[in-house]
This record gives C-alpha cells, structure tokens and sequence, in this order.
C-alpha cells in the first residue's frame, strides 16, 4: 500500500467523520431551539380571552336598569341583551339565567347630551348656537370571577358620540348613537374582565 493511498483513505474518513460531527451538532442546536420555544410559548386563544374553560363555563347576565333618567325606556333592556350576545359571540361560555361562573351585574347611571362647540351668529339678534353636541353614557358593572376572585371589578364604563344639531334632532341619531355608544362600552367591559390585553 502507498503512501498516497493511505493519506487518501485517511481524508476519506476524516471528511466523513466531520459530516457525522457537523450534522450531530446541528441536530443538537435544532432540538435546543425546539425545546426552548416549546418552553418559552404562550397560550392564546383565538377569541383573544384568558378564560380557563376547564374551570369557567357558564355566565350570567342580571338585568341592568336605568337609573340615569334619561334615555328611551327600553335602553336598559338593549344593554343587557347586547352584553349577553357580544360574550356569546366572543366566548365559548353558556348563558344561564343566574349564577354562572362569571357573573354580571350593574345600571346604567348617566345619560347626559352637552354642547361640545358654539357657533356664532351673524345675526347680532340670534344667540349663538351649539354647533357640535354630545351624547355620554355611563354604566356601573360589577363583575365576579367564581374561579378567581382576584379578577373581580367593580367600575364605571363610558363613551360618547357626537351629532350636530344643526342638521339633525336628537330623536333621529338618538337609537344609532346608543348602538354605537354600548358596542364601545361593552368591548371595554370584555377587555377588563377576560380578554389578554
């Protein structure tokens, strides 16, 4: 046998046994960040919530009532039922009549319309007017967690819209600003009580 033959035979195993080592260290550094991204996930739920469906099922509405006097007569109605279809839409969790695992309760507690801007007058016999006005609501809600108390809440919720009088009456936006008002309302009242942000 030549030299030559033997320092090929030699690179042959060399050149293999790096292969060998270069595909055990990558296999190594794969499976670390396998691991490590395993250990480091977070859990999300496509609804955006933080519930534990394993030990939170159900939920519960009680009527909220209108203790602002103002508003239609109905708008305590209107709130609670879209309180209950928005938690239905959004969650994996029953509606029962009462004493669910997360549990609702509260009145809506002002219902105020307020000039937000003046426009003046080019007649110096005219007042000036209210160019801009707004309507605000403002609801109380009292939220319990059975599985967790430390996620109870008692607190106000409010939003306004604006509408301008000049072109329209109250009674002709009032019933599509409350819609709008009580969508606004009610996702701040999902994200305080179980969404992740």
């Amino acid at each position: 046998m030549t030299l030559e033959s033997l320092s090929g035979r030699y690179i042959g195993k060399s050149s293999s046994m790096i292969s060998i080592s270069r595909f055990l260290s990558f296999s190594l550094v794969f499976i670390s960040l396998a691991l490590l991204v395993q250990a480091c996930s977070v859990r999300y739920s496509f609804t955006g919530t933080n519930i534990n469906y394993d030990l939170t099922k159900t939920f519960s509405v009680e009527n909220f009532f209108n203790d602002s006097g103002g508003g239609p007569a109905n708008m305590g109605q209107l709130f609670t039922e879209t309180l209950k279809e928005f938690y239905q839409r959004n969650t994996q969790l029953e509606l029962v009549r009462s004493n669910g695992d997360l549990q609702f309760s509260g009145a809506i507690s002002r219902y105020t319309i307020s000039p937000q801007a003046t426009v003046t007058s080019t007649d110096p016999n005219a007042p000036d007017r209210a160019g801009q006005m707004r309507l605000t609501i403002v609801v109380e809600v009292e939220y319990i967690n059975m599985a967790n108390e430390e996620e109870n809440l008692k607190r106000s919720f409010s939003f306004f819209q604006d509408y301008d009088p000049r072109n329209t009456s109250i009674l002709q936006v009032e019933s599509v600003l409350i819609e709008e008002i009580f969508e606004n309302i009610i996702q701040d009242i999902f994200t305080a009580t179980v969404a992740n942000w």
